[in-house]
């Protein structure tokens, strides 16, 4: 696996946020064995390159990359352009709302995306679990907080306005997945060891968000921010 076989595609007609190709393949890299073969959910996968990643560089048979805010179409040109076709297939949906049958994915992936939606109580057990095969795996990336705050700081208020509640530590992750499902699957929680390079490839994009977002990370923000990567294992 090597994320810069894809620095190309590091600019801001691909990246979303900070460099999500960088995540996943730290996730994938510390668990080997979370994709062996079989059918694989990207949620929340932007403009696919998650997902082309996947296809690319695991043995995984299909991908279906799912995002709400980018169409099925324009994700299906990236898939023609990397020659995919046989690999991947894209669907517009929302997360609360998936069209997939139960026990249907041998693994689930999620970077940058599952905290808009998944932080409702029992969201992982409700919504995610039942779609995983028994032995599969679900890898997420979240961007976080090294500690979680009693009173929010005014710059991460100015930054995040009324999101600053998706915002959480890796003990408050490794809690909330449990929700509902404590006896059914067995969670890891860490901390990314991308965090710099991740939002230096972000900021490089010259996206007038990546712009602003710099501007907040310079005023101390980054000091309480990391990303949190959450590997679960469905007994």
């Amino acid at each position: 696996m090597n994320s810069n076989k894809y620095k190309d595609y590091f600019t801001k007609d691909y990246l979303m946020g900070p460099n999500s190709v960088r995540l996943v393949e730290e996730l994938l890299i510390k668990n080997l064995d979370a994709i062996t073969g079989g059918t694989v959910l990207d949620l929340g996968c932007g403009k696919a390159l998650t997902s082309v990643y996947i296809a690319n560089e695991t043995n995984a048979k299909t991908v279906y990359a799912t995002d709400l805010w980018i169409s099925a179409t324009e994700n299906w040109e990236t898939i023609q352009e990397w020659k995919l076709e046989d690999k991947m297939i894209p669907i517009h949906a929302n997360a609360l709302d998936l069209p997939f049958a139960n026990d249907f994915f041998d693994a689930i992936v999620s970077i940058d995306s599952y905290h808009y939606y998944g932080c409702e109580e029992e969201f992982f057990a409700k919504k995610m679990l039942p779609l995983l095969k028994s032995g599969g795996y679900v890898l997420i990336s979240v961007p976080g907080l090294k500690t979680e705050l009693e009173q929010v700081p005014e710059v991460m208020s100015e930054w995040l306005e009324d999101a600053v509640d998706t915002f959480h530590s890796a003990d408050w992750w490794e809690k909330h997945i449990q929700q509902g499902c404590e006896d059914l699957i067995e969670v890891t929680v860490y901390e990314s060891d991308q965090f710099e390079a991740c939002w230096q490839d972000w900021t490089n994009t010259g996206n007038e968000y990546a712009i602003n977002d710099a501007k907040f990370l310079n005023r101390g923000l980054k000091e309480l921010l990391n990303f949190v990567m959450i590997v679960v294992r469905k007994k």
